[in-house]
């Protein structure tokens, strides 16, 4: 969903604020302001004692998802500084003219540093971070990239439009090729890697939870607000290693924004995005608690071929664990093989990872991969595609 990505997004935000602070005096000078009014002065740094802490303590200067908004476009494209954390989430399944496979994420994260704007002289002053993770997973080769970036927004080296869809992290971009919000066109390179892909909207934005207003636990104001482009018709050039490969294929748009999310009895969240070949669509995630049960805010929706959405609560959905898959970098254990039913639909799927080994080793450590889907639907046998999130393993 992508959901709870704050919790991915806010445990990497403390490691680079450490960073920063160590690092960011020796860079630049301070200006006239006295240290004790800078926004990145020691003081500023987080203290907490676990990643629950760091989730459920939220500041009081910054803006909270309290209850439904109305949603206006391209406007809500960009950026909501008042709020600590917001994503802009990409992912897809794609393939070539020989009917190889891959999968992609390209994702953009914001953190506010310091709830209060500050002035100053110096154009690299800035109290907003960008963070960037992009991956390629190649099916046939079994082999999956990874890459990240981060920087300050000062000086335009990162940031997001609000009069036109346009994000980016030096020359990494999601930006509207017109005046409309689609086509927009994704460009990303890394040393290894890099994908250029133009992506147009088949549905309307789909508002998750209540208008929009998404709760991930029952304390006001631990909640997002979420919405998603579910099916979105990709086409554009994948390159590896040197290598380009002309693709096509469905991808999907995540976007949230808030200041908490989840309680401290929560420890991670399993996160499903599936594009059915049915035209439906169907976002879960999975709260998790430190007890080990499920949590009773899982929540999600699942989007009809006419684009109406049907909102699902934690009992709407079983999600059943067939296989797991023991990372060789992390040595952690991973779900990586699931049954998923939904009796109101009569669905019912089982759900594989294009390749096992899709683990992100960057400032956090998590699991995000391409999934092919088989199964029924009201007695009639479906497919699919999509991706999945496995967080706080």
């Amino acid at each position: 969903m992508k959901s709870q990505r704050i919790f991915l997004g806010l445990i990497i935000l403390l490691v680079i604020l450490a960073a920063i602070v160590l690092w960011w005096p020796s860079m630049f000078p301070s200006d006239t302001e006295p240290v004790a009014d800078q926004p990145f002065s020691k003081t500023t740094t987080p203290r907490v004692s676990s990643f629950s802490d760091l989730l459920s303590e939220g500041d009081a200067d910054f803006a909270r998802a309290l209850k439904p908004q109305k949603f206006l476009f391209p406007y809500d494209h960009g950026a909501h500084n008042p709020y600590r954390t917001e994503w802009w989430y990409f992912t897809g399944n794609l393939e070539n003219p020989d009917g190889w496979k891959f999968g992609y994420e390209l994702t953009f994260f914001r953190f506010a540093l310091s709830a209060k704007s500050y002035s100053s002289r110096s154009v690299w002053r800035n109290n907003q971070l960008y963070m960037a993770h992009l991956t390629l997973t190649d099916a046939k080769a079994d082999r999956f990239y990874t890459d990240e970036r981060f920087s300050r927004a000062g000086n335009e080296l990162a940031g997001a439009d609000n009069d036109k869809y346009h994000v980016w992290l030096y020359d990494w971009s999601a930006t509207a090729e017109g005046k409309m919000d689609f086509p927009l066109r994704l460009r990303a390179k890394s040393e290894e890697f890099a994908v250029d892909l133009l992506l147009n909207t088949q549905k309307s934005p789909v508002l998750q939870g209540e208008q929009g207003l998404s709760q991930k636990s029952a304390e006001p104001g631990n909640a997002s607000y979420y919405y998603s482009y579910t099916r979105l018709p990709t086409r554009g050039t994948l390159s590896i290693d040197g290598i380009n490969h002309s693709v096509s294929g469905n991808s999907w748009m995540d976007r949230e924004w808030s200041t908490s999310s989840l309680s401290k009895e929560q420890s991670g969240w399993d996160w499903f995005a599936l594009q059915f070949s049915d035209n439906s669509e169907l976002m879960f995630y999975q709260l998790r608690r430190k007890d080990g049960q499920q949590d009773s805010n899982s929540a999600g929706s699942f989007v009809l071929p006419d684009s109406t959405k049907v909102p699902l609560q934690m009992q709407d959905v079983t999600i059943k664990v067939l296989d797991t898959w023991r990372s060789p970098h992390s040595k952690i254990n991973y779900p990586s093989r699931w049954r998923l039913s939904m009796p109101s639909q009569k669905l019912e799927v089982d759900i594989v990872p294009l390749i096992n080994d899709q683990e992100l080793n960057v400032s956090f450590r998590y699991w995000e991969g391409a999934v092919s889907i088989t199964g029924t639907k009201d007695g009639k046998a479906i497919s699919g595609q999509g991706y999945v999130e496995l967080v706080g393993y």
